[in-house]
């Protein structure tokens, strides 16, 4: 035994350890040895392995060796990405300390929080304190913060991968930066899972000159992939049908288990399998529930117990459970429809098992059939352990200039001190002095296009140097408004009688008239009236809406992809041993007949004519977010060769463009429409990149505090919003073209949203790759779902199916 595992607070919490039946791991230990040396650091191990206890038994081991460094007050900051998380962390330290005998209080610090709570926390700190990033701010943002950091130990950033490639991640970089400034000597400590670039993840947290180190568990978590096979495969896959057939098999999954989540990637889609469920077993009512972020918290935090306890059998849910702390296990996980990312994947298995010893169990349950070839990339890629990374975000002027108001609310800044320790920050540290002085100048007096408008002189230059806001207004407001998510505007659901079930996004409602029906919650709602930004409504029956949301759609990662191309390639390759490719067989068949599966090293076009026109389908397998932008380019390229006009469609892999004119594609002019050359001046040519970064101006007017989402009593519509940013965009895009924050909405265009760098790897591969060009006079079973999905933008569901069946019946002619 190391000298270390004998000071008397190892002996103690391994003691403790010992009581409840656990014994600690090698890295929680290592772990609690370097943050007793005085180390930062990144601890590294999938879910359900114990992350939470390396790190918070750190700080109480250190205590315990060594009581007379510690002083009265707040002396652990944990970070967490989700409210709903923060009360299972609290509870489980709390009775953790009660156990151990410590009289060490946790508290709570989110927007759910009782304002009670948060004043008697401003009078008292207690020793531990949970915050979300935005809580944090609000703290720096108090006057006289300093001291509720003056004795502070350790700042812990749990979940750090959903964090990181965020603007919440840099919101969380810059309150580091400002803690430090109070204690220099406090250690920063991130929670991770795996993620494909862990270096990186711990250079954007700690890219300070200080001791760190990273802590990995050696041990890996055994994964059981199971696929829910149909009964028969479909020849021509389309999505959204059959889940309907599988809920069959999925009802004796939930049965046989204690408690399941049931993971969707969308709400709307989450309300669906919920309905779904109840309608093949009725007798789920009371055992099942359904979890997402537009429900109400309070039935969300009993959603959440009764799972844990055992109350309920089910829960079905989207990202929201995604994450979660160590002690809330469920037997089994079912995944519906494709996870879209390795990363995502393997969070969402290890819900289940949630203890290293155990085998996380996942079922997958594909929407169409061509998702069962996801499941076999899905199967490498977790066998290869590669895994995605997340891209930090950079130069968000839009947070910065949120955070250096928040300091001005509070006891103010000196731009000088500020600016030394900003370009140290990861995000700043390529900020130059002429940006630092735009922002300064944007902050006092709006800039130089703005300065004749009042409301955007908002900080004041004190005689000293100091700038602080002297305004309540300006103050309260700020508080108010501080965040870095902008969702579109979410209107409250409630009965006409009293009582509230949830949100929806307002682009939704207004679609819907009076009387109109849409589900939320598990339950069918006809609207009364919308009065304020509250939608009353009354409990009803029969058919009704599904809300969609806008934030729905999930991009495939460039990582399943390769492998979905690789499974692909290979599937009709007698040797093949996957049993998904082996189920597909008949389906793979029927593409090789009619058109062709592309090898790794191929690139496969698709010219259909039938009696609706000509439809071009192309397949890059890139995910819908790059083939959004693929189909824009190819048709602008076509329309220079003729004057096509093109409706389009895509799905993760790939996407069509259909006309009533012949196409004039070939196999000799196909190379020059698919080069790479001159790539990104065609793609801003092919696409309005001028009203994508007004729209995307919008979210960085807001966060910058340009134009006020949330007043007293009320809050402004998304229609509002985005005329009033609109109007600002268009003044500096005419008078200051290089304004910092116009530049940064072009930027966030053609990194996220046009995905830049992904676009162009896309095509350096299809240049090196050979050109298939297919012809048919039907749709093939790569190209029916992609029609399907475009039909299902403009058709009633009667419609749609009425028209699949006769798309069907034409195709085996």
């Amino acid at each position: 035994m190391s000298t270390f595992e004998n000071t008397n607070g190892c002996k103690i919490i391994q003691k403790w350890m010992t009581d409840k039946g656990m014994s600690p791991f090698s890295f929680q230990i290592e772990t609690w040895k370097k943050f007793g040396n005085g180390y930062s650091g990144m601890v590294v191990a999938p879910t359900g392995f114990g992350k939470t206890y390396s790190v918070f038994l750190a700080q109480i081991v250190d205590f315990l060796n060594h009581p007379d460094r510690y002083k009265k007050g707040l002396k652990m900051i944990w970070i967490t990405p989700l409210r709903s998380l923060s009360k299972d962390i609290a509870k489980a330290m709390q009775e953790a300390l009660n156990e151990i005998g410590m009289d060490w209080v946790v508290g709570v610090r989110n927007g759910d929080t009782d304002p009670k709570i948060r004043q008697q926390q401003v009078k008292n700190m207690p020793e531990i304190l949970v915050v979300t990033p935005e809580s944090l701010h609000l703290l720096l943002g108090q006057k006289n913060h300093v001291r509720f950091f003056s004795n502070l130990q350790s700042i812990v950033i749990d979940e750090w991968h959903e964090l990181l490639g965020s603007k919440r991640g840099v919101m969380v970089e810059l309150a580091i930066s400002q803690i430090r400034k109070y204690v220099q000597k406090i250690k920063i400590w991130g929670i991770t899972a795996t993620i494909g670039n862990l270096d990186e993840a711990l250079e954007v947290l700690i890219p300070y000159a200080i001791k760190k180190t990273k802590i990995t568990a050696k041990k890996h978590k055994k994964i059981d992939i199971i696929p829910v096979f149909p009964d028969e495969v479909e020849l021509l896959p389309w999505a959204g049908h059959l889940g309907h057939a599988l809920t069959d098999k999925v009802v004796p999954i939930i049965l046989n288990s204690k408690s399941t989540i049931i993971f969707t990637n969308t709400r709307s889609q989450s309300e669906m399998w919920y309905q779904l469920l109840l309608d093949t077993y009725p007798d789920f009512a009371g055992q099942i529930a359904i979890h997402h972020s537009s429900i109400d918290a309070h039935l969300r935090i009993w959603i959440e117990e009764n799972l844990s306890n055992g109350k309920l059998k089910a829960v079905v849910s989207t990202s929201s459970l995604d994450l979660g702390i160590d002690f809330k296990p469920v037997d089994t996980v079912i995944q519906i429809g494709s996870a879209k990312g390795v990363a995502r994947f393997l969070q969402r298995a290890g819900r289940s098992g949630h203890s290293p010893f155990e085998t996380s169990k996942i079922y997958c349950v594909p929407t169409h059939s061509l998702e069962l070839i996801e499941v076999a990339a899905l199967k490498e890629a977790v066998k290869q352990k590669v895994i995605e990374p997340r891209e930090p975000q950079v130069l968000c002027f839009d947070v910065l200039i949120q955070f250096l108001m928040t300091l001005a609310i509070g006891d103010g800044f000196y731009p000088n001190e500020v600016y030394e320790r900003i370009k140290i920050v990861y995000a700043f540290q390529e900020i130059t002095d002429e940006e630092w002085q735009n922002i300064l100048d944007f902050l006092t007096v709006g800039g130089s296009v703005l300065k004749n408008y009042e409301e955007f002189h908002k900080v004041v230059i004190l005689e000293d140097g100091l700038y602080k806001v002297l305004s309540r207004k300006i103050a309260m407001l700020h508080r108010m408004n501080m965040g870095v998510i902008v969702s579109d505007a979410m209107l409250k659901v409630k009965f006409i009688s009293g009582g509230y079930i949830g949100m929806v996004e307002e682009y939704f409602i207004t679609k819907l008239q009076k009387e109109g029906k849409f589900i939320l919650a598990g339950r069918i709602l006809e609207i009364v009236m919308i009065k304020d930004m509250t939608v009353y409504v009354r409990a009803a029956k029969g058919k009704a809406f599904t809300p969609s949301y806008l934030g729905g759609r999930l991009p495939l990662s460039s990582n399943l992809g390769y492998f979905l191309r690789e499974k692909l390639s290979g599937a009709l390759n007698p040797k093949v041993s996957e049993k998904e490719l082996k189920f597909l067989h008949p389906l793979l068949i029927n593409q090789e007949e009619k058109s062709h599966i592309p090898k790794d090293d191929e690139f496969l076009v698709e010219m259909i004519k039938n009696r609706e026109g000509y439809h071009l389908f192309m397949y890059p397998f890139e995910g819908r977010l790059v083939h959004e932008v693929m189909s824009a380019l190819i048709a602008y390229r076509i329309s220079k060769l003729a004057p096509i006009s093109f409706s389009m469609a895509m799905n993760d892999y790939g996407f069509e463009l259909f006309t009533d004119k012949e196409i004039p594609l070939n196999e000799e002019n196909l190379p020059q429409i698919l080069t790479r050359e001159n790539l990104m001046t065609d793609v801003i040519s092919s696409i309005n990149s001028a009203e994508m970064a007004r729209r995307k101006f919008r979210d960085i007017a807001v966060i910058a505090g340009m134009v006020i989402q949330n007043f007293p009593g009320q809050q402004r519509t998304n229609k509002s919003l985005q005329s009033s940013a609109g109007l600002i965009f268009k003044v500096l895009d005419d008078y200051d073209p290089n304004h910092f924050l116009v530049k940064q909405a072009y930027t966030e265009v053609f990194n996220i949203q046009l995905q830049e760098q992904r676009l162009i790897e896309a095509f350096k591969r299809i240049e090196k790759s050979k050109i298939i060009l297919k012809y048919s006079h039907t749709f093939t079973p790569l190209s029916f779902p992609i029609k399907v999905d475009s039909l299902r933008q403009s058709l009633s569901s009667e419609d749609l199916d009425a028209r699949i069946a006769r798309m069907v019946k034409q195709s085996k002619k």
